[in-house]
């Protein structure tokens, strides 16, 4: 039973996140939350990370909201860290991740003044998150606890920012803890159902879309019976690639950036769209041309926790209100008379030869290689983590992802989070094996982090990809104005000689032959290990060279 006592706020708050099941935090200590801070000091259930930057902070956050389905917990500071951080607030939105910020702020007395620091955190993370609060008074932090979890975890899940006045953190008053917060379950309608297992009876080429919204293991085990039960395609979407094992006899790929051309065709002729938890985002959706808001020639079902998703792009025509686990659970037990779809193993079978990497020729270090070399070598359950660039097609195209989560990567194509992102892979699994994938302008966004990695023990493998260009802007700079080089050139560190400055296990490799060994030696350490892929800009994606896209643009 919660029995009200006298606390500071800090302890108040440390003790709601306890029972709401928080064994982690993130952060970078600021003078703001002291109390809370101290809290902690006697509080042996909850880690406490503490990371360089509140960049780190915030992405470390964010993917530890991923992998458990809980809100990943950062603490920053107002001003500067409330500034820094919103960069993971942003993520924690488009990706809908479960997310809290605290954010240590200004005495009360001061509020209102253009204090130290001080910042108008609704007016500047309103449009970022589901919800952001300030506590006045130390007697209702439970109650903006219990809230916050629960608005972070229900319906489209997503982050909150609480602000925490330091004066309120260090009141003694009474307060009564809440109980721990669970997401109310959403089952599909059993009529809705009916009706979609009627449409998928009259289809000739349906097409499953997954990945997103409260998109769990469950929903994976389940919507994956369910698909090969039928032969189903099923295509993940932007970044979602281990919603479904990839070993699986009806998984078609993934939608974005460089699809499989087959598969943009087949998304393309469907006569049935199964949208389950994704958004039908921009990226998904190639900007909105390969499913249009208004599909003609197209029935879209769509299922979604959130009633504000549905309809509120696309024409939608059986939208479906409900938990992607527990929808998938109900498809999955349903007894239909569905015919069976060829197209699932045709579209296996597709992708499998999509994402089989043939060597390139007259390429030093080929990527492509590289990441077969790794399949070959690396367990398959590894947690590929990777922030934004060309350098993220390669291992979106040849990697095969396995268990969820094994995919860390931001749908909002945010660099810098790939590095943060391996850190929190590392402490959640440390059984597993946390690879940060990086090109060079990505990796020095947040390379900092990798002290935390060593501080914390980290067990992880990096990889930068350096290529001395922010490739993807040179890869759209070359489209529309061809060898005019502006703004995309680098000029880099020995990224081998500053990982071991950190303390870390690095080498260089430059060549493809070299690669196998060097990531031999590489398994062969413990801790965390830095391989620095020297590569030719030239060889800009998996797919094209800066020279085809010169000769494209004279065509």
């Amino acid at each position: 039973m919660f029995m009200a006592k006298t606390r500071t706020g800090g302890r108040i708050l440390i003790d709601n996140l306890v029972a709401q099941g928080c064994d982690r935090i993130f952060c970078v200590p600021g003078e703001s939350y002291l109390a809370a801070l101290d809290a902690l000091h006697d509080t042996p259930a909850i880690d406490l990370i503490i990371c360089r930057q509140e960049g780190g902070v915030a992405y470390m956050a964010e993917a530890d909201g991923k992998m458990t389905g809980r809100p990943g917990i950062a603490f920053v500071t107002r001003g500067p860290g409330a500034t820094n951080a919103s960069i993971g607030v942003h993520v924690a939105m488009q990706d809908s991740t479960p997310m809290i910020l605290f954010i240590g702020d200004v005495a009360r007395a001061d509020r209102d003044r253009e204090g130290f620091q001080e910042v108008d955190f609704s007016a500047m993370f309103g449009p970022l998150c589901k919800w952001v609060a300030r506590i006045d008074e130390a007697a209702r932090i439970p109650e903006y606890v219990a809230r916050a979890y629960s608005t972070a975890i229900s319906g489209r899940p997503g982050p909150v920012v609480l602000a925490l006045p330091e004066d309120m953190l260090r009141d003694e008053v009474e307060a009564v803890d809440r109980p721990l917060v669970c997401s109310p379950p959403q089952a599909a309608d059993a009529l809705a159902m009916t009706t979609l297992m009627d449409l998928l009876k009259d289809a000739c080429a349906p097409v499953a879309i997954v990945g997103g919204a409260g998109w769990d293991a469950g929903a994976a085990h389940y919507f994956t019976e369910f698909a090969e039960r039928i032969g189903l395609p099923v295509a993940a979407a932007f970044r979602r690639q281990d919603a479904v094992p990839n070993s699986s006899s009806v998984y078609a790929g993934n939608l974005g950036y460089g699809p499989h051309p087959k598969l943009v065709q087949r998304v393309k002729e469907a006569d049935l769209l199964l949208v389950v938890g994704a958004r039908l985002g921009e990226a998904t959706t190639d900007g909105y041309t390969l499913i249009t808001p208004d599909h003609p020639g197209q029935t879209l079902v769509h299922v979604h926790p959130d009633p504000a998703e549905l309809g509120r792009v696309y024409r939608t025509d059986l939208p479906i209100c409900a938990d992607p686990h527990e929808f998938s659970e109900f498809a999955a037990d349903w007894e239909d008379d569905v015919i069976d779809f060829s197209a699932g193993a045709e579209a296996h079978l597709e992708w499998l030869e999509w994402s089989s990497a043939r060597p390139r020729e007259n390429v030093a270090l080929d990527l492509g290689q590289v990441v077969m070399h790794m399949r070959e070598a690396l367990p398959a359950d590894s947690i590929i983590c990777n922030g934004a660039g060309n350098f993220s097609g390669w291992w979106h195209r040849y990697w095969h992802y396995a268990a969820l989560p094994s995919q860390l990567a931001p749908t909002n194509g945010s660099m810098g989070y790939g590095m943060p992102a391996a850190v929190a892979a590392s402490l959640r699994f440390p059984d597993r094996q946390a690879i940060c994938v990086a090109g060079d302008g990505d990796f020095l966004m947040n390379g900092q982090e990798l002290a935390t990695a060593i501080r914390y023990g980290s067990d992880l493998l990096v990889l930068v990809v350096d290529n001395g260009s922010y490739g993807t802007i040179r890869m759209h700079q070359e489209r529309d104005y061809p060898a005019r080089i502006s703004g995309t050139g680098l000029t880099n560190p020995d990224f081998a000689a500053l990982a071991r400055a950190y303390g870390a296990w690095a080498e260089t490799v430059e060549r493809t032959e070299d690669f196998a060994a060097a990531l031999g030696r590489a398994q062969s350490e413990k801790g965390v290990r830095l391989l620095h892929l020297k590569t030719d800009v030239e060889y800009i994606t998996a797919a094209t060279t800066i020279s085809k896209l010169r000769e494209n643009k004279k065509g």
